[in-house]
């Protein structure tokens, strides 16, 4: 039985040395997820490198001076050796100091604009994000597109009565807090098209697990084709029994559809949903958009995602009956 716990810690261990997950910091793509990736392989080199040093002496030391059968000697003591004293706390020191000037230039250098950077706004939200090309006039949520080979100027803030929450996409870059009332910033970038995953690193509240984002590398010319769909109108018929519904159920009051009347914003905004068909996920990125993930959602929030009713953050449920959430469904769907 004692072997299970050990067994358990190994198979911990082991599990975090991945570098094939979705999620990893060990498999950096771009340049700035490169540059902290090397300045961490720099000084774990050089921490390993006194590590096995430190331990050598030690090793040696205990060997060398261990107390032999018949020698009942004292030890000779060392305390008020300023030699001594003087060498083992400046070596430290200098070690650290030689450390402190390659990460020193790796802030400042990953602090610096690209100059030939996408601008994008990105906004959190109890639970979910919201981005906008201040640019491009586009805005959507969750999910951000960039081009490939174009670095990616990222300006980071929430609402005043929100709370802090951290943007942090392993592959392309380190953590970056978002704070009320605040503006931090970073830089992304990806030399090829894929799809890379994150998730907000601060605790947020009770959905803060499924408050989660996906970022999609395009080509160019496949990006140009997403900015200019995204800014086409909502594809809504205003006479459909949905567009119905989405009003009456007062749908408008949190969310937006461009080219509508769906203004969104109200007491509890959420996300915009002018293109919500071609999406691949929602409620923060935490589910796959499919029929049955939609149905589940509308029937009960709560049940897919944790909320606090009382903060007044969140889905909350409308009582819809089976046709309601079929019909609503099929309405959300054909808006891509």
């Amino acid at each position: 039985m004692r072997l299970i716990p050990l067994a358990l810690l190994i198979l911990l261990v082991a599990s975090a040395c991945s570098d094939n997950l979705p999620r990893s910091t060990l498999n950096p793509v771009g340049e700035n997820a490169e540059t902290i990736d090397n300045l961490f392989r720099l000084t774990l080199a050089i921490a390993a490198v006194f590590f096995v040093g430190v331990n050598a002496a030690v090793l040696y030391v205990a060997i060398r001076y261990r107390a032999r059968k018949g020698d009942d000697r004292e030890p000779k003591q060392i305390h008020g050796n300023d030699t001594l004293e003087i060498t083992w706390t400046v070596i430290p020191a200098l070690i650290l100091a030689a450390i402190a000037v390659p990460t020193v230039q790796t802030v400042f250098e990953l602090a610096e604009e690209p100059a030939d950077a996408l601008q994008v706004e990105v906004i959190g939200h109890q639970w979910w994000w919201e981005y906008r090309y201040p640019e491009l006039g586009v805005v959507t949520a969750n999910e951000m597109w960039i081009p490939t080979d174009q670095p990616v100027f990222l300006s980071m803030t929430t609402d005043d009565e929100d709370v802090i929450h951290s943007f942090w996409i392993p592959n392309l870059n380190g953590k970056r807090d978002v704070v009320p009332g605040r503006v931090n910033t970073l830089t992304i970038s990806a030399p090829e098209p894929g799809v890379y995953l994150g998730q907000c690193a601060e605790f947020c509240g009770l959905s803060h697990a499924r408050m989660r984002m996906t970022v999609h590398a395009a080509e160019p010319a496949d990006f140009d084709a997403w900015v200019t769909d995204q800014l086409a109108p909502g594809n809504v018929d205003e006479d459909s029994e949905g567009w119905g519904l989405f009003l009456d159920k007062g749908c408008s009051a949190c969310h937006a559809i461009g080219g509508t009347e769906a203004a969104g914003g109200g007491l509890n905004p959420g996300p915009d949903l002018t293109h919500v068909g071609s999406r691949t996920t929602f409620a923060g990125g935490s589910y796959q958009l499919t029929t049955e993930n939609l149905k589940a959602w509308l029937r009960n929030p709560s049940e897919l995602k944790a909320m606090e009713p009382d903060a007044n953050r969140g889905m909350p449920n409308l009582g819809l009956t089976e046709d309601e959430i079929d019909t609503l469904v099929a309405f959300l769907q054909d808006l891509k």
